[in-house]
């Protein structure tokens, strides 16, 4: 047995090599064929093949937390359409190239949705990336102190759903507004990007310092894009309110 899993090893059929041992005893006591039992630990190897896959697509994904469509709270703000978000969890939109803008105040759920809509793209075998304006901007002024600005660009133009969050939080640098142009510019009809806002649509422009690229960046993200307004009280104030409630009963 210990040569078997060497051998294993060697080949580098981990998942195989992991599952060996359960299997060998099913399959004396089933008495499978060897066919039979050959098909399994390959099955076994490919189930955690996957398994590792879609680990490191987590994981390179950058999520902040574990959010997902099922522990989102449709129930807090009545007037979202929930039918739409579960439409867009087929991940359509990455087939039609189509922007996804998530707008609304702090705290009514703008980054839980845009993570939970990223997270259904990985689960079905796409790669994805969340990052933030102010760590896109932190990213951009590192690749131009250190030469790898082509390298944080190839990231941002080849990833196949790309999240941008708190789009407009602060006004664009000039750096900044050139780059985000490029990487719209790029993506533009080619793959998706979901942009969560405080700010709505048409105070965008109010980000830019050039306006000319304000327009053709806005342009691109307004083209055949989906847009989901979340409405209401910050969802973490009204939690924190309870929280403070609560202990004052305990009290």
């Amino acid at each position: 047995m210990n040569e078997l899993e060497n051998l294993l090893s060697q080949l580098r059929l981990s998942g195989m090599k992991a599952a060996f041992s359960d299997r060998n005893k099913e399959a004396i006591k089933a008495k499978l064929s060897y066919h039979d039992f050959l098909k399994i630990i390959l099955q076994d190897e490919l189930l955690h093949r996957q398994s590792r896959r879609f680990d490191s697509r987590i994981k390179a994904a950058k999520f902040k937390s574990e959010k997902t469509i099922e522990n989102f709270d449709f129930t807090f703000n009545p007037k979202i359409n929930e039918q739409q978000i579960k439409d867009l969890m087929t991940c359509q939109f990455i087939n039609e190239f189509a922007p996804i803008h998530i707008i609304g105040p702090s705290g009514t759920g703008k980054s839980h949705l845009a993570q939970a809509l990223a997270r259904c793209a990985v689960m079905k075998g796409y790669d994805a990336l969340f990052i933030s304006q102010s760590e896109l901007a932190n990213d951009l002024q590192l690749a131009l102190a250190t030469n790898t600005l082509s390298r944080l660009k190839k990231k941002l133009t080849t990833v196949t759903v790309l999240v941008i969050d708190d789009f407009g939080i602060k006004p664009f640098n000039e750096s900044l507004e050139d780059f985000l142009h490029d990487i719209v510019d790029h993506r533009y009809e080619r793959l998706p990007i979901i942009v969560t806002s405080n700010l709505d649509f048409k105070e965008w422009p109010d980000a830019f310092r050039n306006k000319l690229l304000a327009s053709a960046v806005i342009d691109r993200l307004k083209g055949n894009a989906y847009e989901i307004i979340l409405t209401g009280k910050s969802y973490r104030q009204i939690k924190s309110q309870n929280k403070s409630i609560e202990k004052t009963k305990e009290v």
